[in-house]
């Protein structure tokens, strides 16, 4: 799962500058790896993203910084709760599988497991091995920890609070018109949407004529509710409910019709709807 930037040369010296180490072999004392296993991420040009969860709980560094590059290396402070060096690895190494899977979903506000697989591009067969296996995916939880703004702390052992005191909750979001079907791009706008109980995997406020919809594009798994379809290359917002036989009944407009599943596209789920009196 790619979601750092750099080559693992540029992503090992971040990590070193986090931890003020110098030597590869220091390094990897403070990650509690063979020294071997980080020439081999070298060799792959691949750093594991429980290397970055480490790094982040013992340090405090910026996550997106050691991924990307692309911020400022703000001040590092390093919790004084919980563990920390060897003893945060062995807690990192018992709290895979299960229970941090159920703290991604929740994350990402997912109720489906189909719905994560769907977003990150995985295979359920690979989740399932995970769960059975106790595995801790550190690239899905780092992954999941820029998306959404939730705590890599709590994402990793499931200690302190869900969502960031300093979180951003104003974010840039994606504005388009809904105009004869289409979707017209206009200026993006920020928003803050912490007053909702929902994390979206990719938000989108859809403007009409007369009602707007924050939309989330990320889904695409179809459900009962309000989606927004694309029938015969025509987008608009319907109410849908699922019958028998892979089909849908879609209400628009005081209109009703039947279609098979292979009739549409799914474009997002209306998450909230805003309509003018």
């Amino acid at each position: 799962m790619d979601f750092s930037e750099g080559d693992a040369s540029e992503i090992l010296d971040r990590l070193s500058s986090a931890y003020r180490v110098s030597t590869q072999k220091a390094l990897a004392g403070c990650l509690g790896v063979p020294a071997a296993n980080v020439s081999n991420w070298l060799q792959r040009n691949s750093v594991p993203g429980s290397a970055f969860v480490k790094c982040v709980l013992d340090t405090g560094s910026d996550l997106a910084w050691l991924a990307t590059g692309k911020f400022a290396n703000a001040s590092k402070v390093s919790s004084s709760e919980g563990p920390t060096g060897a003893d945060l690895y062995k807690a990192i190494s018992l709290n895979g599988g299960k229970p941090v899977m159920q703290r991604i979903m929740t994350a990402y506000g997912f109720t489906l497991q189909k719905q994560l697989c769907d977003l990150l591009g995985i295979s359920s067969g690979t989740v399932s091995t995970w769960i059975r296996r106790n595995y801790f995916p550190g690239d899905v939880v780092v992954t999941c920890a820029l998306d959404t703004g939730v705590p890599l702390r709590w994402l990793t052992l499931g200690e302190g609070p869900k969502h960031s005191a300093n979180n951003n909750s104003e974010k840039i979001i994606s504005r388009k018109e809904l105009i004869a079907g289409q979707l017209i791009d206009s200026e993006p706008l920020a928003m803050d949407l912490s007053f909702l109980k929902y994390s979206f995997a990719k938000p989108l406020l859809l403007v009409g004529s007369r009602n707007s919809w924050l939309i989330d594009e990320g889904i695409s798994a179809i459900s009962n509710g309000k989606w927004l379809l694309s029938v015969d290359s025509k987008l608009d917002v319907y109410e849908v409910y699922i019958l028998p036989g892979k089909k849908i009944n879609v209400f628009n407009n005081g209109n009703s019709f039947e279609f098979g599943y292979s009739e549409f596209n799914c474009a997002g789920k209306v998450i909230l709807t805003f309509q003018l009196d």
